[in-house]
């Protein structure tokens, strides 16, 4: 009895803590980017780390680095230590799925990931909310996600195990309605197996994981990301005819005609971010990417040398106006093999756009917003 107090006590104290840490959410300090595969670790205590500073994303960066993929962590949450190479998640302690609910589509606006990790649910069987109609909560948190992030690869986890039996009762009761969820979302969402990746001796209090069990959850992670080839690399362009905003993650900063201009012949610089129509561009099946509706992304004369300025001119088919989106997040001048660039990898606001010869830096990768 005194064992299950103490755990009890314990669950109760993170339950606290996290209503504390919801109602004071802070913006974090930085964000760190190095223009890889955008990956959005969403969840609550479990994601942020409760007990172990930056949880399973540590293990999992780790792997990652180690497997050679590029991946950027992205999130308004930041936190873990050293040994974790991008600390940015969307990890909240004390949220349950209503509360993730109310909030996934600015988030999602905000970071424009390739790749989600939910693992939720914990709180909504701790606080013993409306159980019966939790499973539907998590379809309709899915059916959210994938209306306002359509391509990115979605991994549903089961939730990990408690030791109380009461509340482990509740845990495998919701976990038993995700793998049919799951089955109904269509080919970019992922069932993953997190409740039997671990056992109540990995965790730490009987609710959140200790050090092994955070190591475990990576490692279930992993597996499941490889296998999905197309969630640990970038999408190759927008979708064709869709206007999108063009950002350099090195910069933050959006391709934006200067001035907004309509001019032919005005220059393209990047800018901060705002979303209006001289920054949304639309990427054609004849390679073109348009802005206005009748300018295009052009290079005079279809030029070739390091240092051409990038401009928008009336649209007309030529070879100056065809580019091809790499899979580095590159684009590239199809007709003479160089990429778009930000003129000596500037960040600054209205720092000039060029072609250079292709070298996959982050002043030549562009992902959409």
């Amino acid at each position: 009895m005194r064992g299950n107090a103490r755990r009890a006590a314990a669950a109760v104290f993170g339950l606290a803590l996290g209503a504390v840490l919801a109602l004071a959410q802070v913006a974090p300090v930085q964000a760190e980017s190095n223009g890889g595969v955008r990956v959005l670790p969403l969840g609550d205590s479990i994601t942020d780390g409760f007990n172990v500073p930056g949880g399973y994303r540590v293990n999992l960066w780790q792997r990652l680095a180690g497997g050679g993929y590029t991946v950027d962590f992205v999130g308004s949450q930041f936190n873990g230590p050293a040994s974790l190479g991008d600390h940015d998640h969307e990890g909240h302690s004390g949220w349950r799925i209503d509360q993730l609910d109310a909030n996934i589509v600015t988030w999602l606006r905000a970071t424009d990931p390739r790749t989600v990790l939910l693992h939720i649910g914990t709180n909504d069987m701790n606080q013993n909310y409306d159980l019966a109609n939790a499973p539907a909560r998590l379809s309709a948190l899915i059916d959210k996600i994938r209306a306002t992030a359509p391509e990115a690869e979605l991994f549903v986890a089961t939730i990990v195990p408690e030791s109380d039996p009461n509340l482990e009762a509740r845990v495998r009761t919701y976990n038993a309605a995700i793998p049919g969820i799951v089955a109904q979302k269509g080919s970019r969402v992922h069932l993953v197996d997190m409740h039997e990746a671990l056992s109540t001796a990995d965790l730490a209090d009987g609710v959140h994981p200790n050090a092994g069990g955070y190591d475990k959850m990576a490692a279930r992670w992993y597996d499941a990301l490889r296998s999905v080839p197309g969630s640990l690399v970038p999408p190759v362009g927008p979708p064709v005819g869709t206007p999108v905003g063009l950002v350099n993650p090195n910069s933050g900063r959006c391709l934006d005609v200067s001035g907004a201009s309509t001019t032919a012949g005005a220059p393209v610089i990047i800018w901060d971010c705002h979303g209006a129509a001289n920054q949304r561009w639309t990427r054609t099946a004849a390679g073109e990417l348009r802005v206005y509706g009748d300018r295009c992304l052009d290079v005079p004369g279809a030029a070739s040398a390091d240092g051409t300025r990038v401009q928008i001119w009336t649209c007309n088919g030529g070879a100056a106006q065809r580019f091809t989106f790499r899979s580095d997040g590159a684009i590239m001048l199809t007709s003479v093999g160089k990429c778009v660039d930000v003129a000596s990898a500037g960040t600054a606001n209205a720092t000039a756009v060029q072609l250079w010869t292709c070298n996959g830096g982050g002043a030549q990768r562009w992902s959409t917003r």
